[in-house]
């Protein structure tokens, strides 16, 4: 069974889901409308209640009071995924590193770094899984399935980016 709900948030509406799990959630999904937005689907079912620390976490983390998150997420993806997705759960609050770091940290070698993009970009796990953190070899932001202006907001917020 997967449950959701949705907030508002300095970067729009987010998409919350999860599986229950002790009267809270295992996250599952967060997502923000963009190029690879996750849609609710019709088996699911709303409850906005599993999701209190999530959102209480979040919310948080918009206010500056966070710097990092403590809960329970799931994701499934192929193995070089996961070892993606892990080396961006190690990205520090505040600090970038580049596609090519990313791809080293795994153990991947230069040549992989389209493919280590692409496992980034399936992250179903925006802001709590910082993949928002990864920037191109010169410094830019590139590619973020929620838009530039969005992974540029969170930069801001995390204090490594100015605010324009």
């Amino acid at each position: 069974m997967t449950v959701y709900t949705t907030i508002d948030s300095p970067l729009g509406e987010l998409l919350l889901a999860g599986t229950p799990s002790g009267g809270g959630v295992v996250l599952t999904t967060v997502s923000m409308s963009g190029a690879k937005a996750a849609v609710i689907r019709p088996d699911w079912i709303a409850d906005r209640a599993a999701f209190t620390t999530v959102i209480e976490q979040l919310e948080a983390y918009f206010a500056g009071e966070r710097t990092g998150f403590d809960l329970e997420m799931s994701s499934s993806g192929s193995e070089f995924q996961d070892q993606v997705w892990r080396a961006l759960d190690e990205i520090p609050y505040g600090t970038t590193v580049t596609y090519g770091e990313i791809a080293a940290r795994i153990g991947a070698p230069r040549a992989a770094i389209r493919a280590v993009g692409a496992a980034i970009g399936a992250n179903p796990l925006l802001i709590v899984r910082p993949c928002h953190r990864v920037i191109g070899a010169n410094g830019s932001l590139t590619g973020y399935a929620g838009g530039l202006p969005r992974k540029q907001q969170l930069l801001t917020l995390e204090h490594v980016l100015l605010a324009a």
